[in-house]
């Protein structure tokens, strides 16, 4: 589905991915780890469209990856995304405004209303639909990361990218979010690639494990060396399961 060959992301002459060679097939979950400065968010917003390469090529589905944001790319950053003065629904909605009335991103009338039972049918997916007219502002931080989650699947992307996506979240709160983010993986039918430093986290949800570092280091020119995929670990994971939930978990322990 995606390809990625002989990446490399330069700023002036410092060297942040070298010779990134990828293939993520669809469906899968990966997830991406390795120190601080590694290059895994710039990784992420090079997929994203948000950032280009210095030389390589991606291709998605055979075809080059356009290189802008697009509708097929959703994204969740860790730092919640939302509109503070737009209620859960509005956020939700504005996607959708963008991309049917992209001149004045307003929509009225039976279009709008179809808008918002699309956007509430989603937020209902993400255990928000009890919260529609809330704004962000009085939702715990839990509760602004499945909003961010909502906008981001709304436009029914094919890769879905998460960077840090849960780490400010508390212990009990981020079990949540790895539930439902399991979920609406499996639902959607997305292809995840998530963007981590929490290695239980990178095990427990990935069918593939990524690990970006430097294979050569100059300690007189340390910035003249990116990073690679240095480990490729493919997990024994199955997307779908008859099993339940708490088969599952009891497995997973």
């Amino acid at each position: 589905m995606l390809t990625l060959r002989d990446v490399w992301v330069e700023y002036g002459d410092r060297i942040i991915l070298e010779r990134v060679d990828l293939d993520v097939t669809a469906g899968s979950f990966v997830s991406i780890v390795g120190p601080s400065g590694a290059g895994k968010s710039t990784l992420l917003r090079v997929i994203l469209g948000q950032e280009q390469a210095t030389r390589g090529s991606i291709m998605l589905d055979g075809a080059p990856l356009p290189p802008e944001c697009g509708p097929d790319r959703g994204v969740v950053f860790q730092r919640y995304s939302v509109f503070p003065h737009l209620t859960v629904l509005g956020n939700v909605v504005f996607g959708l405004e963008c991309a049917e009335a992209p001149l004045f991103a307003r929509l009225f009338g039976s279009r709008r209303k179809a808008a918002e039972a699309q956007a509430a049918e989603m937020l209902a997916a993400v255990g928000l639909g009890d919260s529609l007219h809330l704004y962000p502002a009085q939702m715990s931080g839990g509760m602004q990361q499945r909003l961010a989650i909502a906008q981001a699947l709304i436009k029914r992307p094919r890769i879905l990218l998460l960077d840090e996506p849960f780490g400010a979240l508390d212990p009990g709160i981020r079990a949540d979010m790895h539930a439902l983010i399991t979920r609406l993986w499996q639902q959607y039918d997305l292809t995840v690639i998530m963007v981590t430093h929490d290695i239980r986290e990178a095990f427990s949800l990935g069918t593939r494990v990524l690990a970006l570092d430097k294979r050569r280091h100059d300690p007189h020119a340390p910035h003249r060396f990116g990073a690679t995929a240095v480990y490729d670990l493919p997990l024994d994971k199955k997307k779908a399961s008859s099993e339940s939930p708490a088969a599952q978990a009891g497995a997973a322990a």
